[in-house]
Order: C-alpha cells, then structure tokens, then sequence
C-alpha cells in the first residue's frame, strides 16, 4: 500500500466535509427549511423549494466540473481547486447562521452556493485518488474515506443534536440559536480537518505547457477527451448506468428527513434515524470495501442496488416511526458502499494522468443525476399530492442503472481507454 501518511491525510478530508453532508444538507437545513426559513409556507410547496435549490446547485456544477478538471489537471492544479471550492463550503455554511426567519430566498442562496462548494470540491477530491492509491489498494482507500466521512459526520452531528435538544447548557437562547450555532461548528470543523489533505497529500505533477493559457489547454483536453469518451462504449456504459443508480442513492440522502415529515414523523425520531445512518454506515462501509476485495467490486455494487430496490418498496409502505429507523439502517449499510465502490471502480477504469478531468465527466453525470433525482419527486409530489408515490418514482433510477452496469466489461473498458489516450 502507498505512503499510509498520504492515505490517511486524503480520508480525513470526507471526515471534514461529511459534517456539511449530514448536519447541514440532510440533517439541519431540511428541517429549519421548513419550521424557521420558510415557515408558514405549505409542506408541499416546501418540499419542492428544497427540490429545486438542489437542483440548482447541482446543475451549476455539472457546468462546471468538467472544464475544471481538465484545467486542473493540465496545470496539477487539484489541489488549488479543492481548496477554493472547499472554503466556499465553508463560508457559505457559516453564513446559513446569518439567514433571518422567514428569508427563504437568501436561505436557498447560501444553501446553493454551500452545495457549490461542497460538491466542486468532492470533484478534485476524488481525482487525488489514483495519486495516493494503487489498483490493489483502491477499493479500501475509497472505502476509507467514506467509512470516516461517516463517523466524522456523525460524531459532530451528534454533538449538534445535544445542542439542539439542551441549547441553555451551550449558553443557547433557543434551538434555532443552537441550529445556527450547528452551521458555524460545521464550517469551523471542515476548515480544521481538510488541512491534513493540503498539508501532506502529493499531487502528481504534469508537464506544464507554458505556450498556451491554462484555459486554452484544459478546454481543448475536455474537447479531446470528451470525443473520445462518446467513442468508449463502454466506459460511456457505465457512466449513464452510474448517472442513473447514483441518482437514487443522492436524492434519498437529500429528501429522506423531508420524507419522513411528510408522513408526519417528530423531529427528534428524524434526527436520531439519521445518527443510526452515520454509525451504522462507518463499519458497514468498511465491510463492503473488504466484499469488494475479496468477491469483486461489480457484483458488491449490484448487492447494493438491490438493496436499495427494496428499500423503496420499504418506505412505500411504512407508516410507524419503529419502520422508519429500519428503513435508515438498511440504507446505513449500503450507501457508503456503493458510494465509495462506484468510485474506485471508476478509478480503476481511467489513466491516473486524466483523473480529474475524467472525475470531471464521473462527477458531471453524478451531480446531474442530483438535478433530476430531487426535480422529479418535486415534480411528482407536486403533482400526485402523494409523498409516497414522489418517494417510489426514484425506483426507476435504480433499476434502469443495474440493467445497464451489468452489460460494462471493466478490463475492456481499460485497454479501450488506454488506446484511444495514446
């Protein structure tokens, strides 16, 4: 295994990031959506102001990433770019904690640009990933990553819950003191805990061409790439299988809590589901990266998306609080694993020269899979004026996904790349 200083410096960046991921996209900010930015606004209308605000900030990245990531890697600028994008993370979740009641409109803004960082920066992120692992080590490097996000996430978000339910003890005059008290603490967490990844992670460097402007190289690189990419099948393949699949994993993550208000749950049952999720997700996805070594990282991801199949079924039918805790463990113990799979099985796939601007594309179809996953339970709920037909429209992301992630030959798909970048 590579340099494990190098290792552990990368995975501690998903244990500072991931507290934006739960207290913040899926904990806090759905719920204080609903009770404190746009209050007095109609469930349904505020499920769907939440869907669209995802949706955009999804879809300004999508513009973005691949661009970016050619740039970044014609100029080894991966690491610059993470930490631009990571402290407009930052930023932005402090400022959520300056939103006024009843400002739903700043509070999407902050929400969206918050998005805007956190998802770029997961862009450059996960293109460091060939730099620090190999093709034996990579399905745990990845699946570490994940299995610390989980338990950095869920550590501070249960320290955000005790401040939520107690708020005098912090000194707090009420709980929405100690939600906006929630979004500094993230901020000031992500900031700390990203710096081990600039201190000591070594991002391969490329040859420079000072003829040209970094702009010019990395636009005709996406343009090269990109023809090329439309003439991979394969890799293509699985592009738009995991576009589809990852779909469903995002917009559950988004929409759960929200979900579950819908079908009337209490707050606090909400909060303590999604800290199941956290540490329950920590070792389960450490198991599935250790699956994926032993068996194979194609048919672990398969698992996962049949998993998820029944877990629709699941919420579909629910109805009690005790079958909502079921439903987050069962998710627990499979969305950091086809999360951190999809990625090294990608990784695998792609030369280590190209990662970021082939992360770029991997993150592109992702991020745009986040635009129609939340758009379309908007829809449909708006429409239906059912959250459980909303919830069970999300089913056919997953199935489409593992028909198509059956048909991808990943050894094929490497020697074609290989060809088609000499």
């Amino acid at each position: 295994m590579e340099n494990k200083k190098q290792i552990y410096s990368w995975a501690l960046y998903d244990w500072a990031d991931s507290t934006y991921a739960t207290t913040v996209m899926a904990g806090f900010f759905p719920l204080f959506f609903k009770t404190y930015y746009s209050a007095n606004v109609d469930a349904t209308v505020s499920t769907a102001q939440l869907g669209f605000a995802n949706s955009i900030s999804s879809f300004i990245v999508v513009l973005l990433a691949p661009l970016l990531g050619s740039i970044a890697d014609a100029g080894s600028l991966k690491k610059r770019f993470l930490f631009l994008f990571a402290y407009l993370g930052v930023l932005m979740s402090a400022a959520l904690a300056l939103v006024g009641e009843g400002a739903w409109q700043m509070a999407v803004f902050v929400y969206v640009l918050g998005n805007i960082g956190f998802m770029g920066s997961n862009t450059f992120y996960d293109a460091l990933l060939s730099s620090i692992s190999d093709e034996k080590s990579v399905d745990f490097v990845s699946g570490l990553g994940f299995a610390l996000g989980y338990l950095g996430g869920g550590i501070l978000f249960g320290v955000n819950v005790w401040m939520l339910q107690n708020p005098s003890f912090f000194g707090l005059e009420s709980e929405a003191m100690a939600v906006k008290a929630s979004f500094v603490s993230v901020a000031l967490w992500w900031a700390i805990f990203s710096t081990p990844l600039f201190l000591f992670v070594e991002e391969k460097r490329e040859k420079v061409n000072r003829e040209s402007s970094l702009l010019m190289q990395g636009y005709l690189r996406l343009k090269n790439t990109f023809s090329k990419i439309k003439a991979l099948k394969g890799l293509l393949l699985f592009l738009v299988a995991y576009w589809l699949y990852i779909d469903g994993v995002d917009t559950i993550i988004r929409m759960a809590v929200d979900y579950g208000m819908a079908l009337g749950f209490d707050t606090n049952s909400l909060i303590l589901s999604l800290l199941l999720v956290q540490f329950i997700g920590f070792p389960a996805t450490l198991l599935f990266a250790k699956l994926a070594q032993k068996w194979d990282t194609k048919k672990a991801i398969f698992l996962a998306i049949f998993i998820y199949m029944f877990i629709i079924l699941w919420a579909t039918r629910m109805s009690e609080i005790h079958e909502f805790y079921i439903l987050a463990i069962m998710i627990a113990c499979v969305q950091g694993g086809i999360q951190a799979l999809s990625r090294s099985y990608y990784s695998k796939m792609i030369p280590q020269e190209h990662s970021a601007e082939f992360f770029g594309f991997y993150n592109f179809l992702g991020k745009f899979a986040t635009i129609l996953g939340p758009l379309l339970v908007a829809v449909v709920a708006l429409f239906s004026q059912n959250s459980r037909v909303a919830i069970a429209s999300v089913a056919i992301f997953f199935l489409i996904g593992g028909v198509l992630l059956f048909f991808v030959d990943e050894k094929k798909v490497k020697e074609d790349v290989k060809k088609a970048l000499l």
